[in-house]
């Protein structure tokens, strides 16, 4: 036998010239109907297999992975996958629906669907199996006394997801074309694993007590933020909303902490459509964006420090990617430590690390890495201080930095780019109303797999911010 050339199935004669029966590809995929639940909804699942029938397991992923529920023999069928899917949505019947019981703790939800057959008919008679996965996440009911809210970046998954063709990037679009519409109704295995499951399974572990939300939830149920001392952003946290930033704005403003272990942190402004189940971002395309022919630059899907926006993300977070770049990633600084440079120890982030001045900490597991936020400063007596460009408040204090730049092909088309720019991963802290701490990379959770600096200031951020 021989296998055909970008065919799905065996030959159909073997070398005999016998006919034999065509294997048939096997294969589940689903999604859930909303990206969070509260304890009372009803989920419902969307769910398309060539199994006969399928399993569903759903696992609340913690400091541990805990199984909540399981059901074999459920009913699927195979349904076609439209040619929009990645942008309008698979439009696949409701194949399981579940309460959302009350005893379920708020935190992300990993849904894994199997399915197996006997091979064919006539020949293959081993046993296959087939897996995939979905997700959502539990956010917590108006009842709660947890300080600390984990908002996961759930519309960076979405980006990402190029499952029926189209993210928002061309690099795995189809045809090498970019998206600039992307719906969650379709099949997205997230990117929770990369950068927010070593946070969580952390932070749990040290007895936190924390609760979940979905990026969107700040848009759709600003509510939430009322009730908590802390929100987190973890990760990689690159696209936002306006009502999502002006939410996070207000309760800073009235007081409330926010802590970015994250970077690339609030790059691009999104639109969410149909009530939360698709967003729009034109991004560099700027000028095909319905809102810049009808001059809302408010609400223009690009980057947020672009001039006809002109509301760049390091007025919520003081950093951004202008001044920030790639380090161990794209090309830029493969060679580098991955390891901050400390510059006011004697700051209460530092406590208890025991690092100098000139010091280097988090190399260890490189957490300044892959996509990292900065700001312009100069050097005053050897310390850096911010100039207080592009939204950077003049107070803002600079803690720690690491080497990062920009590749070539990201910034061509931005009419703020300086050819030569080198930027800096920047660490630092300001307050108005509430307190603000960044990060400034992607790859700080990854520290908490055992740097012990790196866990200090993690706790020192969430003691002297979370209560």
């Amino acid at each position: 036998m021989s296998w055909k050339s970008g065919s799905s199935k065996w030959n159909t004669k073997n070398k005999r010239g016998w006919p034999m029966e065509t294997i048939q590809s096997l294969f589940v995929e689903g999604y859930a109907d909303q990206v969070s639940y509260k304890a009372g909804d009803t989920a419902r699942v969307h769910v398309s297999t060539s199994a006969e029938s399928y399993a569903l397991e759903i696992a609340r992923i913690g400091a541990e992975r805990e199984i909540v529920w399981q059901q074999d023999g459920l009913s699927a069928a195979v349904y076609s996958v439209p040619e929009d899917a990645s942008s309008h949505g698979c439009n696949w019947p409701v194949s399981c629906e579940l309460a959302i019981p009350a005893d379920w703790q708020s935190g992300y939800y990993e849904l894994v669907f199997r399915a197996e057959d006997r091979g064919g008919k006539f020949a293959q008679r081993g046993r296959r199996t087939v897996e995939s996965q979905g997700l959502f996440i539990v956010r917590p009911s108006e009842s709660i006394d947890k300080k600390i809210l984990l908002q996961l970046a759930t519309n960076t998954y979405a980006a990402y997801n190029n499952w029926g063709g189209y993210g928002l990037y061309g690099y795995h679009g189809r045809g090498g074309l970019q998206g600039h519409r992307v719906s969650f109704d379709r099949p997205m295995e997230g990117l929770f694993d990369r950068w927010e499951r070593d946070f969580v399974a952390w932070v749990e572990a040290a007895g936190y007590a924390i609760d979940y939300c979905a990026n969107s939830d700040l848009e759709f149920y600003p509510e939430l933020l009322e009730n908590y001392s802390l929100v987190l952003s973890v990760g990689h946290d690159e696209y936002w909303s306006g009502p999502m930033r002006d939410s996070l704005e207000a309760r800073i403003a009235g007081g409330g902490n926010v802590a970015f272990f994250s970077g690339n942190s609030v790059c691009w402004q999104v639109r969410s459509e149909e009530a939360g189940r698709a967003l729009t971002c034109w991004k560099q395309l700027f000028n095909m964006d319905p809102a810049y022919a009808a001059g809302d630059y408010a609400n223009l899907s690009t980057l947020w420090s672009h001039h006809l926006l002109d509301r760049p993300e390091n007025q919520l977070t003081g950093v951004g990617f202008l001044y920030g770049g790639y380090h161990l990633s794209h090309g830029q600084y493969m060679d580098g430590s991955g390891a901050f440079e400390v510059h006011r120890p004697e700051h209460w982030i530092f406590a208890g690390t025991g690092l100098k001045r000139g010091e280097e900490f988090g190399g260890q597991h490189t957490v300044v890495g892959y996509e990292c936020d900065g700001c312009e400063f100069t050097m005053e007596g050897g310390l850096p201080v911010p100039v207080g460009s592009h939204g950077t408040p003049k107070d803002f204090t600079i803690l720690s930095t690491g080497s990062a730049r920009w590749h070539p092909d990201d910034s061509v088309w931005y009419e703020r780019w300086e050819n030569g720019r080198e930027g800096a991963a920047v660490m630092g802290v300001y307050t108005r109303g509430g307190t603000v701490f960044t990060a400034g990379t992607t790859d700080w959770p990854h520290g908490l797999k055992g740097d012990e600096q790196v866990v200090r200031i993690t706790r020192n951020v969430l003691d002297r911010l979370g209560q």
